[in-house]
């Protein structure tokens, strides 16, 4: 059952991608869509089995590479961690290649489309059943590969295929820190099995490893390496400008890259190496700090967005951060759990943004539309569930989750270094949840409650999606719901073994109880910060009760937070623009085309040309002029006819030189 889960996805990848000139638009999107939904309900027996009744599985299937003490085989192992992603991927996915089934039904190329989900699925799964770090790497970089595929799938569209280059690029940059950490560990423990190193990180926690002289304590340098590969797929501060791009992609990738896939990637690395990070409060306190600052940017930054699906890609940003400083918090189950609500409410999100782009001939400046809610009334209704679950409205799935992060950085104390950086944590999580419900309802006032923006005649074509796209909606909306109720007291509950062993957490680092007796003020203090968002974006929409006036201060951040924080600005000036003027003037211009070329092909052409110049001269069409070189050349030929030392015909200097003499004479 296990490996079917994983073996489905591939199968219908690579007939929908090679068999879709035979089976059709249709066919291979019903024949995908079906292995992707069969993997989704044997991920529910995996999630019984696995988690409720506390069974891990451990698979090895053959082995793969064999190299002195370096042994690597394909294995799997299910535990309670790889059981939820196992839903949350599955799951999702299936619901995206069912809304796409309808979303995709104009474009020919819908067979590869498919393919490319079918594989984007495969890989994520690949990454988070691996049992060693070669084999995780490899769904790694099969993700990233997905991606690529997915956000420049219409790839006559320029800015989608620069979009694309732009993920896999800065993806590198952590990939080679991710790959350097593998190094790393394997220099450390001598084995990249998951078990091994988790047995082994107590007793080598003070072990250091020599590096140009520095002697680096082990298990913080591959934890921070570990950390710079997760800041490029998770999207964390510094690494995070390739996001908002690949919504050039079509709607449903962005919904399976933000919700459930690629972006969770990062996070589950973390939450996975929890052994290792423990041991070292150097990368819990980066992990806060970084989390901290992603989520309070990409808050800010989504405020001042027009492009409906990089309102969204900008709150994904913001609710990775609050992920990874969750565990900075060492609250890895928190941060799973917040991973796993997410994945709905996102998803809900992508799709009914993706619905309303639809309806309205694919407009996606929100200051375009309006009034939308007269034409889209189920979209509205689902699209408001699902950014009230965003904003940690009380009781719906994200108030779970996100307002326990929060309470979990107002229960530590400063005594050391990372209780204290949960001060900091704090702060930035606080304000960020302003941001984040200030941008949520923006988006509903301009999108759906604003007057009409656009044409009459786009006015007469709006309609609701057909049922393929909103029975995934109601699914979604319905888990932005309740899920988050159902699975607290399972997930985060005081006493709950699901876990079973599989997160690990030093006893000074548990701060659970200290947040369930919180000031009630405190606890309360999320959902006061959320209306006081909500109520702002509500006067500046309802305008003719409102006016603002900015000061130069707010203008000043107004337009910092619009130009992204100058992020892409600065990697243009001083990252790009001198690494391409390297390789074309320095590396192209200077030395391939002028060193290599004239010491090389080019320089020798010139020099046969010169050459072949006096051979024109010597061509003098008179035979006894070509006797004349054709004797000299045989008379140097026996002069100099020896073979290993031995004569082959013994050379007479006389008869040799009669036969000159005799030629000169002709």
């Amino acid at each position: 059952m296990y490996l079917v889960i994983l073996l489905l996805p591939l199968l219908g990848a690579v007939i929908s991608g090679l068999g879709g000139r035979w089976l059709g638009c249709w066919g291979s999107s019903i024949y995908s869509t079906t292995c992707v939904t069969i993997s989704a309900l044997l991920s529910f027996f995996s999630f019984y089995e696995v988690g409720l009744t506390g069974t891990s599985c451990y698979i090895e299937l053959l082995p793969w590479i064999e190299s002195g003490i370096l042994k690597i085989h394909w294995g799997f192992f299910f535990d309670s961690i790889t059981a939820v992603m196992l839903v949350v991927v599955t799951l999702v996915s299936s619901l995206v290649h069912l809304y796409s089934i309808k979303y995709m039904e104009t474009d020919p190329h819908r067979p590869r489309y498919m393919s490319y989900l079918e594989l984007f699925t495969f890989f994520m799964l690949i990454l988070v059943t691996a049992d060693n770090l070669l084999q995780m790497f490899l769904g790694w970089e099969g993700v990233g590969l997905a991606s690529y595929l997915l956000i420049s799938f219409w790839y006559t569209r320029l800015s989608a295929n620069q979009s694309a280059i732009k993920a896999l690029i800065v993806n590198r940059i952590g990939d080679f820190s991710l790959s350097l950490g593998i190094l790393a560990a394997f220099s450390l423990f001598y084995s990249i099995d998951y078990s091994t190193i988790f047995t082994l990180a107590p007793i080598l926690d003070d072990k250091f490893l020599v590096f140009m002289g520095f002697k680096l304590h082990g298990l913080t340098l591959i934890s921070i390496l570990f950390f710079i590969g997760a800041m490029g797929k998770s999207a964390q501060l510094g690494l995070h400008t390739w996001l908002p791009d690949a919504m050039e992609g079509p709607t449903p990738v962005s919904a399976l890259i933000h919700a459930a896939t690629m972006v969770t990637a990062g996070v589950f690395l973390m939450i996975r190496f929890s052994n290792l990070l423990e041991y070292s409060p150097t990368a819990l306190c980066m992990l806060t700090f970084f989390g901290s600052l992603t989520a309070f940017f990409a808050g800010m930054v989504g405020v001042f967005q027009n492009d409906l699906k990089k309102v969204i890609a900008y709150s994904t940003c913001s609710q990775l951060g609050y992920m990874i400083f969750s565990c900075g918090l060492s609250s890895y189950d928190v941060s799973l759990f917040h991973l796993f609500n997410h994945a709905f409410f996102k998803a809900l999100l992508f799709l009914s943004a993706g619905s309303v782009i639809h309806a309205v001939g694919n407009e996606q400046d929100m200051r375009r539309m309006g009034s939308l809610i007269n034409y889209l009334p189920v979209t509205y209704s689902l699209m408001l569930i699902g950014s009230l679950a965003l904003s940690g409205f009380p009781y719906l799935t994200g108030f779970y989750s996100k307002d326990f992060i929060l309470e979990l950085t107002q229960s530590t104390n400063s005594s050391n270094l990372v209780a204290a950086s949960a001060v900091f944590a704090s702060w930035l999580g606080n304000l960020s949840v302003i941001f984040t419900a200030f941008y949520s309802f923006r988006l509903i006032y301009l999108t759906f409650l604003n007057n009409f923006n656009s044409n009459r005649i786009l006015a007469g074509s709006v309609h609701e999606s057909s049922f393929l796209m909103i029975y995934p909606l109601v699914f979604l909306g319905v888990g932005s719901l309740f899920f988050g109720y159902l699975f607290k007291d399972l997930f985060i509950g005081l006493g709950s073994d699901f876990w079973n062993g599989s997160i690990f957490v030093l006893p000074n680092h548990n701060f659970f109880v200290e947040a369930e007796w919180l000031n009630l003020g405190v606890k309360w203090l999320p959902f006061f910060l959320s209306m006081f968002g909500l109520v702002a974006a509500s006067l500046m929409n309802v305008r003719e009760y409102f006016t603002l006036k900015p000061s130069r201060i707010f203008s000043f951040l107004a337009f910092l937070a619009n130009k992204k924080w100058f992020w892409d600005v600065i990697y243009s000036k001083f990252l790009v623009v001198p690494a391409l003027r390297l390789g074309y003037v320095t590396m192209f211009k200077t030395l391939d085309r002028g060193f290599v070329e004239l010491s090389g092909p080019f320089g020798l052409s010139k020099l046969i040309s010169s050459w072949s110049k006096l051979i024109i001269k010597i061509q003098t069409g008179q035979i006894t002029h070509y006797i004349f070189f054709m004797v000299l050349g045989l008379s140097f030929f026996g002069m100099n006819l020896i073979y290993n030392g031995y004569s082959i015909i013994e050379v007479n200097f006389y008869l040799t030189s009669f036969f000159f003499i005799l030629f000169f004479f002709i």
